[in-house]
């Protein structure tokens, strides 16, 4: 009887499991900057492609997470979030219905020009990893708050301020913590990610820090790490710091260059400010880079850029007036500009749809196609303050808004 029951049971899981739906394929994390890939794009499937009127429900949403402009990261169910509360740094833990897990002080952080917390928190193996926008870095266990060990890393590498804050989301590298603080001592570090200490250190290239969190690649089997500096686009070797090649790219206005894209031997780089978008060819060896094109209409800011089916969407900042934007990566084509959800802003991508997030606080669906914008819905963010720069996330089933002070928790599941 007891292997009847026991045949019964497992046939019985098979066919629930062939008949509903496989949420753990459906729900992914969203663990660091720019999603598990760093390129915008969520693994969610199962989404709303289009919003009822006044937009998606709200779940929930917390009015006190501090000052900031980093959005949240997604991981083995909680959320993370940075702030500023007077001129310390906090860093939040969320769980999914919104309750508090646990908060932590990093120390000081920027609290003079456009006070706020600028780095997302990026979360690996019970890890999690914050950047404070003075350039110190600290760990603490994810499921606790418990710091781990912190370090004064622009103090350590000899790196100046930057202008408007050190805003780099980190980057976990196996057993290393790249971060890129532009020093007279380094230009990119790698830490041991377990114990804060050095593992190698980069030339000193002579670049200030930008805006730019690094993004990790490989091309033609061979592995690097592209990030921006104030003056250059600049590849890194991942094992040993190595400068692999180095391109000029300067913009004399203000440099908030978006972490690259890249596609098929190809780089998307931008940095906004009426600079535009160029295009780079990595040479067959990964060791130089050659610029093929450059679309002046595109120059995203800190807003960021998505690629979908070989086409790039993202807002431009000054030389399109704010408006919203489609070119062709391999040629840098632009096939449309149009007002899309209002001037400026963020952008992802989940489940077949773009998810824009404008300046004006309008979030809007749009599908992205080469033809023409197409908008599906909007809605309008009306709790929080400040400028609306926070980007949108997209993790299980949920659309997280982050607003200054505020983040709210929206359902964009299919019922």
């Amino acid at each position: 009887m007891t292997m009847q029951r026991t045949i019964f049971s497992a046939v019985f899981l098979l066919v629930l499991a062939s008949v509903a739906p496989d949420t753990a394929a459906n729900q992914s994390d969203w663990p660091q900057f720019r999603g598990p890939n760093r390129d915008g794009k969520s693994n969610e499937t199962g989404l709303l492609s289009q919003w009822p009127d006044g937009g998606p429900k709200l779940l929930w949403s917390v009015q006190d997470i501090g000052k900031g402009f980093s959005h949240v990261s997604v991981s083995g169910g909680l959320i993370y979030v940075t702030g500023l509360e007077e001129k310390e740094g906090v860093l939040s833990a969320y769980t999914l219905d919104g309750s508090l897990k646990w908060q932590a002080n990093y120390g000081p952080e920027w609290h003079v020009s456009h006070p706020g917390a600028r780095s997302t928190p990026t979360v690996q193996d019970g890890l999690v990893y914050v950047a404070s926008g003075i350039g110190n870095v600290a760990c603490f266990e994810a499921a606790t708050g418990r710091l781990v060990w912190s370090v004064k890393l622009f103090e350590d590498y000899e790196a100046p301020q930057v202008q408007w804050g050190y805003a780099e989301s980190l980057l976990v590298d196996g057993d290393r913590l790249l971060c890129t603080p532009c020093g007279k001592k380094a230009t990119m570090v790698a830490l041991n990610r377990k114990t804060g200490k050095p593992v190698w250190t980069s030339p000193a290239l002579g670049q200030g820090s930008s805006f730019c969190s690094p993004l990790p690649l490989i091309h033609n089997g061979k592995r690097a790490v592209v990030t921006m500096t104030e003056t250059a686009v600049v590849a890194f070797s991942p094992e040993d710091g190595s400068a692999l090649w180095q391109h000029p790219y300067e913009n004399p206005r203000q440099n908030h260059p978006i972490t690259p894209i890249y596609h098929e031997g190809m780089l998307y780089v931008t940095s906004g400010y009426g600079k535009g978008a160029v295009g780079l060819r990595i040479a067959e060896d990964g060791m130089s880079a050659t610029r093929l094109w450059e679309q002046p209409r595109q120059d995203p800011v800190h807003g960021q850029a998505v690629l979908v089916d070989g086409y790039v969407y993202a807002s431009s900042h000054q030389k399109a007036s704010g408006r919203w934007s489609c070119m062709e990566m391999k040629t840098g084509k632009l096939f449309w500009e149009a007002p899309g959800v209002g001037k400026g802003g963020s952008i992802i991508f989940a489940d077949g749809m773009l998810y824009c997030y404008s300046e004006d606080g309008v979030v809007g669906l749009v599908r992205p196609t080469p033809e023409q914008c197409k908008v599906v819905s909007t809605f309008k963010v009306s709790a929080g303050d400040g400028p609306h720069w926070a980007h949108p996330v997209v993790a299980h089933g949920r659309l997280f808004l982050r607003h200054g002070t505020v983040l709210m928790c929206y359902d964009v599941r299919k019922p």
